[in-house]
Parts: C-alpha cells; sequence; structure tokens
C-alpha cells in the first residue's frame, strides 16, 4: 500500500526573545567539550539560553570539566544519562529545556559564529520545524585530517549534502537540527531504541506529519572525527549496522546512496572467492575468464582511491595522502560490512564503542 501524502503545514514560530534550549550528550570528550561549550556559549541569542549536558559514564576528565563549566556560567546545567545512549541523553535534555527552539550539539563539535541566528532565521523563513547546515570536518593531526578530508569529499561520504554542500531547499534530514518543541511534543522525541541513525527517523516523523525539514548551507558546524583507526573502525560499522537496521525498518525511503557500501563489500568478497577457485584450479578455461569480470570494478574503485589520494583534495601534506589510502576503503568497507550485519539480524544490541577506551568495561 502506498503512503498517503501528507498535507504540508508550518511549524509554529515563538515569539520575539522566546529563547534557545542547546542540548548536548556527553560521554568521554575531555578533549573537546570546552571548545563544543564555548562556541554554544558564544553564540547570539534573542532572549534567554540555556545549555544542558546529558553526562554519560564517562572514564576520562569530562566529569570534572562539565562541573566547572556549569559552575562557571549559569546558562550551563548538568543532567546524567546512565544509559550512555544518544537518543536517551537528547530526550533527558530536552525534556529538562525550558525554551521554545532545541538546539542540537555534538560534544565533538562546534557551532560557528553567527549559527544561531542564522538558523532562526531559516526557521521563521521558512515555517520550518527542523533546520540543518553543512558538517565541516577538520583534523588535529594527519591521520585525523585524512578523515576530514574523506568526510567533506563526495567520494568519501557519498555527497550528502550535509557532508559536501548544496543549495538551500527542503531536506530528508538534517545535521544536528535546531528544532521547534511544538514539533518534537507532537511527532514525538528521539527513537530510544535507535542508538544510530537516530537523527534521520525524528525527520522522518517530522515529514510525514507534514512539516518541513530544511537544509541551509549558510549553516556550518566543525567536527573532528575519529583519531585513531580502529576507533574509526568501530564507529563506521556501528553506523553501518544501525543503517541496516533502519533499512530493515523502513525499507525503500532510505536514500540508494547507502547501498554503495555494501555493495563494495559484496564485490570484495565474490572477488575473493573468485580467486581462490582459480589459484586452485578450480575455475579454469573460459570460465576463469568470464569469472575475472568480478575484478574490474574493484580495479575501478582502486584507481578511485589512488586518484583521489593522489588529488589535492586528500590534503596538502604526504602524510595526510598516504593515510587517505587507508581512510577511504577503511570507512567504506567497515560501514558495508556493518549494514549487511544489520540487514541480515538487525543492530540488536550493537554499541558504537569508538568513544570508550578499550580497557574500559561497556556501560
Amino acid at each position: 500500500m502506498h503512503d498517503v501524502a501528507p498535507r504540508q503545514q508550518d511549524a509554529p514560530v515563538p515569539p520575539p526573545g522566546a529563547g534557545v534550549s542547546f542540548v548536548m550528550p556527553v560521554l568521554n570528550e575531555e578533549r573537546y567539550l570546552r571548545a563544543a561549550v564555548d562556541s554554544v556559549l558564544q553564540q547570539e541569542v534573542d532572549g534567554e539560553a540555556e545549555l544542558i549536558l546529558a553526562l554519560g559514564p564517562s572514564t576520562d576528565a569530562t566529569d570534572a570539566i562539565a562541573q566547572r563549566l556549569s559552575a562557571d556560567d549559569p546558562r550551563v546545567r548538568v543532567i546524567r544519562n546512565p544509559a550512555a545512549d544518544i537518543p536517551v541523553g537528547l530526550n533527558l535534555a530536552i525534556a529538562a529545556s525550558r525554551f521554545p527552539t532545541i538546539v542540537r550539539v555534538d560534544a565533538h563539535s562546534a557551532l560557528e559564529p553567527g549559527y544561531v541566528r542564522q538558523a532562526m532565521t531559516t526557521l521563521a523563513r521558512e515555517r520550518a520545524a527542523n533546520v540543518g547546515g553543512v558538517m565541516r570536518a577538520e583534523g588535529r593531526t594527519p591521520f585525523q585530517r585524512a578523515v576530514a578530508r574523506a568526510y567533506n569529499s563526495r567520494v568519501g561520504l557519498g555527497g550528502g549534502a550535509y557532508h559536501s554542500g548544496g543549495t538551500a531547499g527542503p531536506a530528508e534530514s538534517a545535521y544536528l537540527g535546531v528544532l521547534r518543541r511544538s514539533v518534537l511534543d507532537e511527532v514525538g522525541l528521539f527513537d530510544e531504541t535507535i542508538r544510530r541513525g537516530e537523527d534521520w527517523e525524528l525527520n522522518l516523523r517530522i515529514r510525514r506529519a507534514g512539516y518541513r525539514v530544511w537544509f541551509d548551507p549558510a549553516l556550518a558546524v566543525a567536527y573532528w572525527p575519529r583519531e585513531r583507526w580502529s576507533s574509526l573502525v568501530r564507529q563506521f560499522r556501528s553506523t553501518g549496522t544501525w543503517r541496516g537496521e533502519l533499512v530493515r525498518r523502513y525499507g525503500r525511503r532510505n536514500s540508494l546512496r547507502f547501498f554503495a557500501p555494501p555493495a563494495l563489500v559484496t564485490l570484495v568478497a565474490l572477488g575473493l572467492v573468485t580467486a581462490v577457485l582459480q589459484l586452485t584450479g578450480i575455475v579454469h578455461g573460459v570460465a576463469s575468464v568470464v569469472a575475472s569480470v568480478l575484478y574490474l570494478p574493484l580495479a575501478a574503485y582502486a584507481a578511485l582511491v589512488v586518484v583521489y589520494a593522489a588529488s589535492a583534495q586528500a590534503g596538502p601534506g604526504v602524510r595526510e595522502r598516504a593515510w587517505a589510502l587507508l581512510v577511504l576503503p577503511s570507512m567504506h568497507l567497515s560501514w558495508g560490512v556493518g549494514f549487511l550485519i544489520g540487514v541480515a539480524r538487525g543492530a540488536r544490541e550493537n554499541i558504537d564503542t569508538s568513544r570508550l577506551r578499550r580497557n574500559t568495561p561497556l556501560p
């Protein structure tokens, strides 16, 4: 049965000076939390503002930093998120908030100056329920810079508008997002059964209710990717697994670009099997020649990675370009493997462990 197109409706616009609530889930962010909070407190807001930090069970100095930030500025409030999950922390923070506009902030990011002022203008002009902009990934080390450039590249993450930019207009989802609380009250908060991709699912419900989700390229957020290869792989495998779960739940509503990494993983697996069969002589002659066709898309992908790594797009330094040879396949293959696992058996209890220390038990 086909979905019936929802009746389009405008999101309500709060009166001037109604205030803004920033919500930020936090876990093991001792190196980034202060910069993230400072970027929030420096925003120009029409009316009052508050920042609610939902603290997960961190194993570093994050909690102490958060408490100092709260003591130094009355706008910063701290609540506990024992579950550690992002959607749970977001919901706890939203429930504790006081103002009619909600600004989601990642503790691994920093809002650009003027972010809230621009977002509020766009929300009011478009009568949208949610507006988001561009994630501008940045790095501090050669590896992290290589990852950041891959994030910002169409080759890296498939050309989604919030990674590579584009024109303003209606969107499928929004990075982080500035949301109208009244719409959240109507459609519900974040689905706590979804640990990754919770923003996409929420925006699906917003759009189903007839409200607009808007992309504004004038909005920008600095984001720092994972700093280690192992953390990057675990993050992307978890993200892919949850996207597979979302495909199980919502099928064709998922963009086609999500199916490219699992297709690559499938080709790699078939290529390895074919190579073994050829080397052992099980497949030979004309059959071997025909089977070798499988190598063509893999060779094209390898060439794409090499060309990207050799280009200025991968970075100005030799070390960044060298890391790019590992970063791109790692992102694509780990995400693709996770996706296939998620589609086959669901995400179940999958947890993104990329921000947990290896010697620390899961919460």
